[in-house]
């Protein structure tokens, strides 16, 4: 790769507000990977140029080549190698800008605090201060620093139990044997696989919040409607932000984060 498109790269980071680190989560690759890019040493292949052109919301050709009429960028062997804290300019020291991107490649949000909020094809990722406080795996999963229910290590036994497949059984005998309903209501247990896993998740972690209890009101609201029940069965539903209302203040009172 030339050194005008690797600082070109690393401009478009900037603009971004995006960390190494944080570009590399956003396209799976490392962060030594992206630093040798933007120091000329490497050259992403064609899945990667694809992926950065997304993130930065241009077309290859402007990311390779520049916009028409815009300069070459300054060579990027200036670069230092481990990316050290810049300063701001003159004009941004006293009072840290806020900005806001909404459009087809996410939303970026980030504050003058620091905190930076990006949501897009690849994720969400909440960073305070340099610190990531959420983001989300190849999988979709939501990741928390002090989430310990999120490390593989800690997770027990219940975790690895194939609930899904127990429920799809579970449906098939309702239906061959109609039993409460049969075919028409069985489906209702398929309802019970978030409530299994998130209570799993509550009981280990201590944290009554990793309970999936809105999913809990509807199968109870189903139920009462099966046995006619449907007024005022729907009063069930009122109880879900006092759920987490009383949640809130135990953990208030307990210090919890």
């Amino acid at each position: 790769m030339n050194i005008e498109t690797a600082n070109r790269l690393y401009e478009y980071r900037k603009k971004m507000g995006l960390s190494q680190e944080e570009l590399a989560a956003r396209i799976g690759v490392s962060r030594q990977a992206v630093s040798k890019w933007e120091r000329a040493e490497a050259s992403p292949d064609t899945d990667n140029l694809i992926e950065l052109s997304k993130v930065y919301g241009v077309t290859l050709d402007e990311m390779l080549r520049g916009k028409p009429g815009e300069d070459a960028p300054e060579a990027a062997a200036e670069q230092p190698a481990e990316e050290p804290a810049e300063e701001a300019p003159a004009e941004e020291t006293a009072e840290p800008r806020e900005r806001v991107q909404v459009g087809f490649h996410g939303i970026h949000v980030h504050d003058k605090y620091g905190t930076k909020v990006d949501i897009d094809r690849h994720g969400i990722f909440v960073n305070e201060n340099g610190e990531q406080k959420v983001y989300t795996d190849e999988n979709g999963h939501i990741h928390r620093p002090d989430d310990c229910c999120h490390h593989e290590g800690k997770r027990s036994f219940w975790h690895f139990i194939p609930y899904p497949l127990i429920a799809a059984i579970a449906y098939i005998l309702f239906g061959y044997f109609d039993i409460c309903g049969g075919w028409g209501w069985g489906w209702i247990i398929f309802l019970t696989i978030p409530i299994y896993y998130t209570l799993v998740s509550a009981i280990e972690c201590r944290n009554a919040n990793y309970f999936c209890y809105p999913v809990l009101a509807v199968i109870i609201f189903l139920i009462l409607g099966v046995f006619g029940f449907w007024h005022p069965g729907w009063i069930i539903f009122l109880t879900i932000p006092v759920y987490y209302g009383v949640v809130g203040a135990i953990k208030n009172s307990r210090g919890q984060k």
